[in-house]
């Protein structure tokens, strides 16, 4: 059976983000995208210039014609932008038994800021629940929770631990904005904490790495593999996306990462 997994995000025309840098992925890792437009961009490499939210209405039949004739077997929430945005998205999904990965893109690489403020506490009580994972890097777990950027692994497992409490099932926080040598994320569910590194590299392609790694967990998820197994194979596609992106001559900022590195060089 063919696995299918759905976006439920922003466009970036750009190209490195968002929906379309989800369906790079998933076409990548062999399962069949579909998608849910939740805002327009206008965005490239050098920032954000305008974003027009998806009414909650056209969403929600979005989401219905997805559902009414596809067999999704895993989904990812991305940019979320609304209060009312959310509060859609999580009342389509009531009815979802597949495993829910919730990205929460708050703030573009850029720095642009993607999640309103009043929206914050929505996506704690009406999405985080929903979660099989939550997938924050540092600043965005810092505003989850209300406290400092974490500076150390032991801070970040506990914010991890503060965001798992608001009802995810599991929550896999991202050390990428980190400074050491490796980047290190940690996978914490109520029962266990797995240790995922990789080498840090150097480079300022690095648009779109954390829907890219959602998309690949989601990826995994939707081809039945474990939580983990997931978590570890979506790190090391990332890790090679970074890798072979640093080559890429795309647009005058902050570049993509090469989504087809195993396919075509950059």
């Amino acid at each position: 059976m063919t696995a299918i997994a759905l976006t439920i995000a922003g466009s970036d025309s750009g190209g490195g983000a968002g929906i379309q840098a989800d369906l790079k992925t998933f076409s990548a890792l062999g399962v069949y995208g579909a998608s849910v437009v939740t805002a327009i961009t206008a965005q490239n490499t050098r920032g954000v210039t305008a974003v027009e939210d998806i009414s909650p209405a056209t969403i929600a039949a979005q989401m219905r014609a997805v559902f009414s004739d596809l067999p999704v077997n895993a989904l990812k929430v991305g940019m979320v932008s609304r209060s009312e945005t959310i509060a859609t998205i999580a009342d389509e999904l009531a009815a979802f038994a597949g495993p829910v990965v919730v990205d929460p893109v708050m703030v573009a690489t850029s720095g642009d800021r993607l999640l309103r403020e009043d929206a914050i506490e929505t996506l704690r009580t009406r999405l985080i629940p929903l979660a099989a994972v939550v997938t924050p890097n540092l600043p965005e777990a810092a505003l989850l929770t209300g406290k400092p950027v974490a500076k150390n692994a032991d801070e970040m497992q506990v914010q991890a631990r503060a965001i798992l409490s608001l009802g995810a099932k599991a929550v896999l926080i991202k050390g990428g904005h980190g400074s050491s040598a490796e980047s290190t994320d940690f996978l914490i569910t109520a029962d266990q904490t797995v240790v995922l590194t990789a080498e840090r590299i150097e480079t300022t392609n690095d648009h779109g790495t954390g829907c890219t790694l959602a998309a690949a967990l989601a990826a995994e998820l939707a081809k039945g593999a474990s939580l983990e197994d997931a978590a570890k194979s979506a790190k090391s596609y990332l890790h090679a996306a970074l890798k072979a992106g640093v080559a890429l001559q795309v647009g005058s900022g902050r570049g993509p990462v090469h989504h087809f590195h195993g396919w075509w060089p950059a």
